[in-house]
């Protein structure tokens, strides 16, 4: 899920540390790209007639067909495609699944009814939110990629850690993802819709870590301490605190603890041990051992 609001809270607090690239300007360029992101977006959006492309034994083969076009788009354009699959998902994120694991549950309900009422509109919503990337379809996309010849790595924990060592260490330029927890976790460059299909014509969009704590005036702790109040996968957040007060108490006060000691007590449903669970998830000390 990523980051709640932080692509467009940098848009208008830091627009300078964004620029938009065509895809052609990455040649030579080695990137590491978060896998299941891309799986993901492949099964929503690689189909025929509102379906999933299937073949003739019924099996799924949206994500392979994504997974090769897009890849051999990249190779192309001289890109160096690094693929970079999820691990087993951290303890801190536990309850995060179990949130999704009930949304899910709902739509299912939900889809059903769709189904008997015939409300196609709302079939096909439901079916795109029922989307999981499973074993299988990455299983699937690796023996893919050993057949390209397009290396992966298997991420210890968080695929986003990952691809955040790999650019730290020097060994590729950038992350290539949707989800913006990529810049928390301290990636230098971040870049979005590389994976997009070609027809919708988008920009990459190439976000620049250190430009961006230059233009908002953060540190690389206040920052984290910004996406903890914003909203991640890993704890909760504080009631009543959208992206613009989130900003400005982080300015005015500098951490967490701090804003805590100064709001009323009775407010937060997130305290010490929130900050406490994301610093552990996201700590420059736990990026060296995913390497």
């Amino acid at each position: 899920m990523g980051i709640h609001g932080l692509a467009k809270l940098i848009a208008d607090q830091a627009p300078n540390a964004i620029k938009e690239q065509d895809f052609k300007n990455y040649f030579g360029r080695k990137i590491a790209v978060d896998a299941s992101m891309c799986i993901y977006q492949f099964l929503i959006a690689v189909r025929q007639d509102g379906n999933v492309l299937q073949n003739e034994d019924g099996e799924t083969t949206s994500h392979l067909m994504g997974m090769f076009y897009r890849t051999i788009r990249m190779l192309e354009h001289g890109i160096k495609p690094v693929y970079v699959f999820d691990g087993k998902p951290p303890q801190l994120k536990s309850g995060e699944l179990e949130k999704r694991g009930e949304r899910r549950a709902e739509a299912e309900k939900l889809l059903a009814q769709a189904q008997e009422l015939g409300e196609q509109e709302n079939i096909d919503k439901l079916t795109k939110r029922l989307v999981k990337v499973t074993k299988q379809h990455n299983d699937e996309c690796k023996k893919l990629l050993n057949l390209m010849g397009v290396p992966y790595i298997e991420a210890p924990c968080e695929a986003e850690a990952s691809c955040a060592a790999l650019v730290k260490a020097g060994k590729v330029f950038a992350t290539a993802t949707e989800d913006m927890d990529g810049l928390t976790f301290g990636t230098n460059v971040l870049l979005r819709h590389l994976t997009a299909s070609e027809a919708k014509k988008l920009p990459v969009q190439e976000f620049h870590f250190s430009r961006i704590l230059q233009d908002i005036n953060l540190t690389n702790e206040q920052f984290i301490d910004l996406c903890i109040l914003l909203g991640c996968d890993y704890c909760g957040t504080i009631k009543g605190i959208g992206p613009k007060r989130a900003i400005d108490l982080i300015k005015q006060h500098g951490s967490i603890e701090e804003i805590l000691e100064n709001i009323d007590p009775n407010e937060p449903e997130a305290k010490g041990s929130a900050k406490k669970k994301l610093k552990t998830a996201a700590t420059p000390g736990k990026f060296k051992k995913a390497k």
